[in-house]
Order: C-alpha cells, then sequence, then structure tokens
C-alpha cells in the first residue's frame, strides 16, 4: 500500500480548518451580538433559524453534489497532481469563497450573490451575475436529476425505466422548491447525510485496509487523452475544490444561521469536509482503474458506472449498495437546493414576495419546464457547460469577496489571490475549448492573461471609487 501522502493530505485538510480557517474568520471578525437575517427577516418559509450542526449538514449536503465524486473521478486521469489541486484549492481558495460569500450574505439580509454583486461590483454587474447564477443553478438541477437516476437504473439492474426515476427525482425537487425550508430539507437531511457518511467512510476504509495501491505523487500529467492540466484540471474537479455553485448555496443558509460565530463551522467546515469527500473518490479511482480503462468507463456513459464498480469492488453487495446510495444522495440533495436557490433569486430580482404558495408556483413552474427540455441534451455537453459557468460563477464570488474586505480595510490578498488565480483559468478555458473560441492554447493563455489584468485594473479603479465616495457598501444590515 502507498498511502502516505494521501493521509498526509486528509491531516492537513483537518488542520487547514483550525489554522487558517481561524485566521478567516479573526480576519473578518464576526459579531456574536449580531441579530442575523433568521430573525431579523423571519419569514417562516426561507428565514427559519435552525440550529448549527443542521445548518453544517444542509450546506454540505448542498454543496457536494456529484460534483465531489464525479469531479475526482474524471479528474484522477490526470494522475496524483489532482491530489494537489483538492489540497491547496480547498484550503485558500474554495473554503475562503463559501466562507465569504456566507457571512457578506449574512451581513446583508441574507441576499443572493446577483444582489451581492449589484451592491459591491455596481448595478450593471447585478444583471449580468443574475444570468450566470440562474445558467449555473439551472444546469446544476438538470445534471443532479439525471445522474442520480443513471446511478438508481444501474442499482437496480434496470429494472425500472431511466424516465421513471427521472420523473421521481423532479417531484421531489419540485416540492423541495416550494414548501418551507423546514418541512423537507430540513426533516430529511439528518438521514440522508448518515447514508452518505457511511458510504463514503466505507470507500475510504476499505480502500486503505486492501490491496490497490495510489500511484505515486508526482507532477506528471497522466491523462490518456494528454488534456492539458492548465486549463482542464480546474475545471473537472470544482467541488471538492473551488465551486462557484456553493455561493448560490450559502445564502440559503444564511437565512437559517443562528450566530455568525457559527460561519467558520458551517461554511469553511463543509467545504474541507468536501475536500475530504473529493480526496476519497480519487484515491479510489486511481487505485483500482489505470487511466486507461478509467477513461473507458467514463466515455462508455457516464462516472456512474465508476461509482457503482469502485464501490462494488471494495465493499461488496450490500456495503456497496450503501455508498452508491450515498453518491445518489449527494447530486439530489444538491439538485433540491439548485431549485430553491434560483426560485428565491428569481423573487428577489422581481421583487416577488415568497410567503404565499402560488407567488413561488409562478416562480417554480418555468423552471422546471426549463430543466425537463435541458435533460434532453447530452450529458458531456452539459457537464461542460456547467464547469464553465461554475467557475465563471466561482471568480465573481471571489471578487465580490475582495471588494468588501478592500472596503472593510481587512486583508482583501486572501480573496484577490484566488480570485485572479481562477479569473485567468475561465478566461483561457473559454477561449481554447471548442465550447467557446476554440483558439490555440497557447494563444489563450496570452489573451487571458491580457483580460485578467484588465479585470484587476478595473477592480481598483472600482474600489478606489468607492473609499473616495465612502460608500457604505460592506456596513451591516441589521
Amino acid at each position: 500500500m502507498c498511502y502516505d501522502y494521501f493521509f498526509v493530505s486528509i491531516i492537513i485538510l483537518v488542520i487547514a480548518y483550525f489554522t487558517y480557517g481561524k485566521f478567516i474568520e479573526k480576519m473578518f471578525d464576526p459579531v456574536e451580538e449580531r441579530k442575523t437575517p433568521a430573525y431579523a427577516n423571519h419569514d417562516g418559509v426561507d428565514f427559519v433559524p435552525m440550529n448549527k450542526h443542521k445548518n453544517a449538514l444542509i450546506q454540505l449536503l448542498n454543496i457536494a453534489g456529484t460534483g465531489p465524486i464525479f469531479g475526482p473521478i474524471m479528474g484522477a486521469l490526470y494522475g496524483p497532481v489532482a491530489f494537489l489541486w483538492i489540497v491547496i484549492g480547498s484550503i485558500f481558495a474554495g473554503a475562503v469563497h463559501d466562507y465569504l460569500t456566507g457571512m457578506i450574505s449574512i451581513r446583508n439580509k441574507g441576499a443572493h450573490i446577483p444582489e451581492l454583486a449589484g451592491k459591491f461590483l455596481g448595478a450593471v454587474s447585478k444583471h449580468i451575475v443574475n444570468v450566470f447564477a440562474l445558467l449555473l443553478l439551472l444546469l446544476v438541477g438538470t445534471v443532479f436529476v439525471t445522474t442520480p437516476a443513471s446511478l438508481v437504473v444501474i442499482l437496480l439492474d434496470g429494472k425500472v425505466a431511466l424516465g421513471i426515476v427521472i420523473a421521481v427525482i423532479f417531484i421531489y425537487y419540485f416540492l423541495s422548491t416550494i414548501l418551507p425550508i423546514d418541512k423537507i430539507i430540513g426533516r430529511l437531511y439528518p438521514y440522508f447525510g448518515a447514508v452518505l457518511l457511511v458510504g463514503t467512510l466505507g470507500v475510504g476504509g476499505a480502500l486503505v485496509f486492501s490491496d490497490y495501491r495510489i500511484p505515486e505523487l508526482n507532477l506528471t500529467n497522466m491523462h490518456p487523452a494528454d488534456l492539458p492540466i492548465f486549463p482542464m484540471l480546474f475545471f473537472t474537479i470544482t467541488c471538492g475544490a473551488l465551486s462557484g455553485f456553493h455561493a448560490t448555496q450559502s445564502p440559503i443558509i444564511s437565512r437559517t444561521v443562528q450566530k455568525e460565530s457559527q460561519g467558520r463551522y458551517i461554511f469553511y467546515g463543509m467545504m474541507i469536509a468536501e475536500a475530504i469527500i473529493a480526496m476519497i473518490w480519487a484515491a479510489a479511482s486511481m487505485s483500482i482503474f489505470d487511466g486507461q480503462t478509467l477513461d473507458s468507463i467514463i466515455n462508455s456513459g457516464t462516472p456512474s458506472a465508476v461509482v457503482n464498480e469502485v464501490s462494488m469492488t471494495l465493499l461488496g453487495a450490500v456495503g456497496g449498495t450503501i455508498a452508491v446510495l450515498g453518491a445518489i444522495v449527494l447530486p439530489i440533495t444538491s439538485g433540491d437546493t439548485a431549485f430553491r436557490a434560483a426560485r428565491s433569486i428569481i423573487a428577489d430580482y422581481i421583487k416577488l414576495d415568497q410567503q404565499k404558495v402560488m407567488k413561488r408556483l409562478i416562480i417554480a413552474v418555468p423552471l422546471f419546464a426549463v430543466s425537463v427540455l435541458l435533460t434532453q441534451i447530452d450529458f458531456n455537453l452539459l457537464w461542460r457547460y456547467f464547469s464553465w459557468a461554475n467557475q465563471a460563477t466561482a471568480a465573481i464570488a471571489l471578487w465580490i469577496g475582495t471588494m468588501y474586505l478592500y472596503i472593510q480595510r481587512k486583508n482583501y490578498l486572501v480573496a484577490m489571490a484566488p480570485a485572479i488565480f481562477i479569473t485567468y483559468m475561465v478566461f483561457v478555458y473559454i477561449l481554447n475549448q471548442k465550447i467557446g473560441f476554440n483558439l490555440d492554447l497557447n494563444v489563450s493563455f496570452m489573451i487571458g492573461l491580457i483580460l485578467t489584468i484588465v479585470i484587476v485594473a478595473l477592480f481598483y479603479a472600482k474600489a478606489r471609487k468607492n473609499r473616495e465616495e465612502d460608500v457604505e457598501t460592506a456596513v451591516a444590515v441589521e
């Protein structure tokens, strides 16, 4: 067995929660006595106070869709270099991203990312981010219908038609979207969480005590198709390292948090937990399959087949079934809140009160109609668009966090450094890929660098203007 650096990576992630996470928390300076939106804006639907353990579990299940499983499985094609991105990305980018978006939302009446963009980056940004966020949420909701459905069909050995499973999942999503958050999500998630933890820990434990070996740690690109690590790895493994989808989910929980001091546990901590899940699935995929075999299985369908093969190989029929159920739970518990977040964002944007069911239906029904149409599109194509929209949203969220910290005269570089990096990768990806401009990679690197410099210059121009005008964009709203 060769698991030394696997264990070291897990230990580093845990230590980071108590060190760098504490540093970020201290810098942000949560105020224990400040009334949170759960109490200040209580409406019995979206603004409902819940205890920190329930909030943390819901946050984990919200952010950890198929991303920390499917992403690391596909990222395993690059080899152990994937571990470096998971560890470094989650500590210095993903967890900072999640903490800042969650806490800034708490300080601004539980506002979603379009509202925050409008407040901190300008009115035009609000409209742009609104389109990005809704596109991302629709893609997430759709992908997280088809992926768990395919897993269920595999688990039932094809005895139930895919269309029927998709219909059942859509019905659950619809109810979760329109009912108060504590009626379904608050009640079912503890059980979903138990299945997830048992399954994931089972896979991790069985892997450690098996005869399988993780390839030696190196920076060599082991992808069978020789796809470039830069920028492809950062769009293959998103959840588990850095994901803009989380910025759409944190405001859901910012509306149910009881105290600001619970933020590090709920936002930073659950991102670290997601990274550990990603590490386990990346390690399992690298250990059991060689790159060519793994690539072949993924291309023959979706990563669902890999999940099933890994689970059954390591845990047998009974344990493997539990692990697959855990993998089913993850996307379902992100898909439901994806639609819920989309409903909430649209409601905030058009200023439509959501206390009455009929007003929720006015928004929810068209959303689901569009998603049903999107299920007819090829999964791999959807995933590529989702990946780009996801990281573009992450870049925007990090720039919001950077502006907040700049205005507050705090150490804004902790958000700016990952913001610059992922902004550059977002530009390079869309310039180089066929779904974008299909330019030569080297040309994409050069143009991407120029565009990123422009973004940084625009940020400083806006930031200095905010300070000069003494705009109170960073002042907490009671």
